[in-house]
This record gives C-alpha cells, structure tokens and sequence, in this order.
C-alpha cells in the first residue's frame, strides 16, 4: 500500500501542530525553571534573613553588654567617689576633734590636780620598770612638781613593792618648755625610756578610742566586720 503524499495544507497543518507542541513544551519548560528559580530564591532569601537577623541580634546583645557594663562601672566610680567624699569628710570632722583636743592638753598642767596626775604617770613608769634607781626627764617648770608627785609616789611604791625607790631628775636634757607637761621616765641603765608625757598620752587615747568616737560621730558602721 503506497503512502500518499501530503498536501500543502496538511503540511502546513503538521507543523503548526510540531510548533505548538514545542512551544508549549517550552512554556511548560520554562515555568517549571521559573518555579525552581523562585523556590531557591525563596530559600536563599530567608538563609540571609535569618543571618542577618542572627547578626543584628549578635550586635544588640554585644552592645546592650557594653551598655550593661558601662553603666555599672559608671555606678560602680560614682559610689566610690560618694564613699571617698564622704570618708574624707569623716575624717576631718575627726582631725578638728584631735585637734582641738590637743590645743587644750596644755591646759591640764594648770589644773590643780596636777600633781596628782604627775603622780600618776610616775607611778606607771615604776611599776613598769620595777627598778630601786630611775631617772626622770620633765619641764623645768614642773620640777617642783614631780618633787611633790615622787613624794607621795615613793610610799606607795615602798607599800606595793616593797622597796624603796630613788628618782633622779635629768636637769641638763628637760623637756620642751613649750611642750604640754608630763614626763620620760627612764630605766634600765639608759636603755628603757617610757615616755608618759601628756602629748603621747593623749595620742594613745586617741587611737584607743577611734572606733567608739566614731561610732558616737557617725554611728554603727554595718559594712565593718572588724573595729580599729
């Protein structure tokens, strides 16, 4: 059986029908790479929304820490300038205390009691050095003074220790006339010296008595484990 030939037409026919068969092969084609292509574009979108997010996320924390410590180290140098300003205030309440104290440690020697309290100090001395010979070193103007302080010193030395003492005082090295008064009393072949003048007594009161006057000044300190 013989084939036979196609017509103009039907040719025509055929290739119109090849053509758009093609064409929507290309069509279908190029939709599907369109559809790929939104899909990875889709996914390569939210990987780099989501690292740029974790980036600015990374960055407010690392500044919000920043911020964070700033702020405390501002507090932290405002609290210790607040401390120190207030510690310095403190202290020179505490400094114009002493110091008024000690312009009227010079004022005991004219006191009555005097002799008493030169007896005091003496007596402290020998009880301490417990020797039969001291010597001793005052102001000239409290010679007479201690000689009246040994007197009654001396009996109760002789009833307390049962011996009797001898006291020399120095008169070639006195104390500073301008000094507050009270004596060195010195012992032990020259080799001892207590001094119990006014003026280093009144600095042991002071340090002895710091933590109390700050507590009646300033009150209890709940932040100090341990007193001066």
């Amino acid at each position: 059986m013989s084939s036979q030939a196609l017509s103009d037409d039907q040719v025509a026919t055929e290739l119109k029908k090849m053509t758009a068969f093609i064409k929507q092969e290309a069509l279908e084609k190029a939709r599907e790479i369109q559809i790929k292509a939104d899909e990875e574009f889709a996914i390569e979108k939210s990987k780099l929304v989501r690292s740029e997010t974790s980036s600015i996320d990374a960055q407010y924390e690392k500044k919000f820490k920043q911020a964070s410590m700033s702020q405390q180290i501002t507090r932290s140098t405002m609290a210790n300038k607040t401390r120190l300003r207030v510690l310095s205030a403190r202290q020179s309440v505490l400094d114009d205390l002493f110091e008024q104290t000690r312009a009227k440690v010079g004022d005991v020697s004219k006191r009555g009691d005097y002799v008493e309290i030169m007896k005091g100090l003496l007596l402290e001395g020998l009880y301490a050095l417990n020797e039969p010979r001291v010597q001793i070193r005052v102001r000239k103007a409290d010679i007479d003074i201690v000689q009246q302080a040994f007197q009654g010193a001396r009996e109760e030395c002789k009833e307390n220790l049962g011996k009797e003492v001898e006291v020399e005082i120095i008169g070639k090295d006195p104390l500073p006339e301008d000094s507050a008064g009270g004596l060195y009393i010195i012992g032990g072949q020259g080799k001892i010296e207590i001094n119990n003048t006014l003026e280093e007594r009144l600095r042991i009161c002071e340090t002895d008595s710091l933590p109390s006057v700050r507590v009646t000044l300033f009150g209890k300190n709940e932040n100090r484990k341990f007193t001066d």
